[in-house]
């Protein structure tokens, strides 16, 4: 692994108190996922200035790190330092734990217990539309070898579903994942399957009725039973001793978990999915409009709250129990369409250039089914694309559910999935799809681009435009960096400044609250709390413009940056926006104005005192 991912994941473990504070970690397709022992420990604003995160968040009890596209590169990093630290080591009651509601823990147990296998899923998926294509195409018949070998490699991963399932809720429950697996599969033996076909009673021992019912591609059935087995095979652990605690556990859990599982909990499981198959025809044929809409419009605030974790498995339950998800894919594609169309606008309006390059690169990311870039990183930040994508996704999700469009398999959520709305020997479903994507698509350009004009901010536009096309920058030249009056340096009631510790310079007392490049040159510094920037001229005059006295205290409240490290400005280019009113209430708003390598010139000449503007020389560096 190289070693930009080692130095991050080494950072991000020191920032969430070390891996003596992880009790667990897990990732999905963009967020790694802590399970931590005192979140207190946390350095959130650390977090979120390393390059390679994009935010953090709290949900459900568990902290998620959201990284993007690199997150198991990272992951596999991280899981080794919390390996190490926390080997032979018994895990700690969180404290976090303690105050998790019902809702919280929910989450958090479906999470873990679906999001293992999604790429199982999602490779499935693919493989059932190509499958799909060849049929369509008429490059294969359903009757030809051909067919029949790659339905099994796709329905395979349905079919076994509940070892699947079984292994990955073991992990999350902290039980042995391979006795797990190994109980699903007595669940699923073909000779179990065989007494089924049968139709006669079945009982052990002549005694304990087992219910003729057959698990394969089922849900519920196995997470009772493993979450079950997860007490009782805990249970034999401390009670068998440690000389035989290798066979006999595994063989008492064997015994136990087989038993119960085909007496009791595996037809209680089957009943719920049963209910569940009812609801969810009911809800195809009576509101199919609804999920589609609710996922297409909220998505984006499911995102953000984890709540997705618990709605997306009932595409997956729906389709072990119906074949199809309505549920969860249509609307999901229509808002991750929406969140990545949005981004590309963004890319398209905006003038600074790392949001545009951020926005290009979240926008492609967003339209193959990955958001996060997008929603944190272009629409959350900026409000206007995030409403706009809303509309969007709910609009293309209002015509895929009247017109009962659904999936046939489950795969990422991108432009590549329309290839999943293939199937039952029909192409209906995949041009409804389509279209619903056009009308999502359509939607959300109209209204970024509409809410632009009133929300972008429009001063990035002028940029690269000179304060006045008939002013002629000479070498030396600093212009007022803001309006309002300007005072010698010596009247700034700052020792610092006005005793020229950091150089020559003078002040500038406020008449509005905007600050604008003095200069043509490029930012070398932006303060992290955004009251301070730091300039170098093309002909090498470096200059700090700090607003305000003692405003660091105000930790940003109030202060809006535009500009960032790197960045090349234009005289008269704004630079700050700061809440002159708020701010003047709390402490001095005086601008200092100073030549920090005023040493370097012969002569620093303050030519003017007084009101002046933004088109006024103030200094003059010989």
């Amino acid at each position: 692994m190289s070693k930009e991912y080692e130095n991050l994941a080494s950072k991000i473990l020191g920032y969430v108190g070390g891996a003596e504070n992880v009790e667990g970690v897990y990732h999905c397709q963009t967020r790694l996922r802590f399970k931590l022992i005192e979140e207190s420990k946390v350095n959130r604003k650390a977090l979120e200035n390393l390059d390679g995160v994009s935010k953090t968040l709290t949900s459900g009890g568990v902290f998620q790190i959201v990284i993007g596209m690199h997150v198991k590169n990272v992951f596999e990093e991280i899981e080794k330092y919390v390996q190490n630290k926390n080997e032979n080591r018994e895990v700690k009651e969180t404290k976090n734990n303690k105050k998790r509601n019902v809702a919280g823990v929910v989450i958090d147990f479906v999470a873990g217990t679906f999001q293992p296998i999604i790429p199982a899923l999602s490779g499935a998926g693919m493989v059932k539309a190509l499958l799909a294509l060849l049929v369509v195409f008429n490059l294969i018949t359903k009757t030809s070898q051909t067919y029949i070998i790659l339905n099994f490699f796709a329905d395979a991963v349905f079919y076994f579903l509940p070892i699947l399932l079984a292994f990955s809720e073991a992990q999350k429950l902290k039980c042995n994942p391979i006795l797990a697996a190994a109980v699903a599969g007595i669940m699923m033996h073909p000779g179990w399957t065989e007494l089924v076909t049968a139709g006669d009673a079945v009982h052990l021992f002549e005694v304990i009725p087992f219910t003729l019912t057959t698990y394969a591609s089922t849900v519920i059935p196995i997470i009772l039973v493993v979450l079950v087995q997860s007490y009782v095979e805990k249970w034999f652990d401390k009670l068998i001793p440690q000389s035989v605690k290798l066979v006999f556990v595994p063989m008492l859990t064997f015994l136990v978990m087989g038993t119960l599982a085909l007496s009791v909990l595996g037809p209680i499981g089957s009943i719920i999915g049963k209910y569940l198959a009812v609801f969810f025809t009911f809800l195809s044929t009576n509101a199919s409009w609804a999920p589609a809409v609710l996922i297409g419009g909220f998505l984006p605030i499911m995102v953000m709250f984890g709540l997705h974790n618990g709605v997306a498995p009932l595409g997956v339950m729906q389709m072990a129990n119906l074949g199809y998800d309505s549920i969860f894919g249509p609307g999901c594609v229509c808002s991750n369409i929406a969140q990545g169309t949005a981004a590309f606008v963004v890319s398209i309006r905006t003038k600074d250039k790392k949001t545009k390059q951020i926005a290009t690169s979240a926008g492609i990311t967003g339209l193959m089914g990955i958001t996060e870039p997008a929603l944190y990183g272009v629409n959350l930040p900026k409000k206007y694309p995030l409403i706009a994508s809303m509309i969007g996704g709910a609009s293309g999700g209002i015509f895929a559910g009247l017109t009962h469009t659904h999936r046939f398999a489950t795969g990422s959520s991108g432009l590549p999935a329309v290839l999943l709305y293939i199937g039952d020997n029909t192409m209906q479903f995949f041009y409804n799809i389509l279209i619903a994507l056009v009308i999502t698509v359509v939607v959300t350009a109209i209204l970024t681009y509409i809410l632009s004009l009133k929300y972008e901010n429009r001063t990035n536009e002028k940029n690269e435009e000179i304060i006045s096309k008939s002013i002629e920058l000479e070498k030396g030249d600093v212009f007022a960096p803001a309006e309002g009056n300007v005072i010698p340096l010596t009247d700034i009631c700052d020792g610092v400044f006005s005793d020229g510790v950091l150089g020559q310079g003078c002040g500038i007392e406020p008449i509005d609250g905007h600050v604008y490049a003095p200069f043509n040159g490029r930012v070398v510094q932006v303060s992290d709390t955004k009251h301070a920037v730091g300039l170098v001229s093309d002909d090498g005059v470096e200059i700090l413009i700090h607003v305000g006295i003692d405003t660091v205290e105000l930790n940003g409240d109030g202060f809006i940056t535009y500009v960032n490290v790197g960045d090349k400005v234009s005289l008269g280019q704004r630079l700050i926006d700061f809440d002159i009113e708020k701010i003047s209430k709390l402490k001095r708003t005086v601008i200092a104005v100073i030549v920090t390598n005023s040493d370097d010139f012969e002569k620093m000449e303050l030519l003017k005192t007084g009101k002046s503007c933004k088109e006024d020389r103030i200094i003059k560096l010989i």
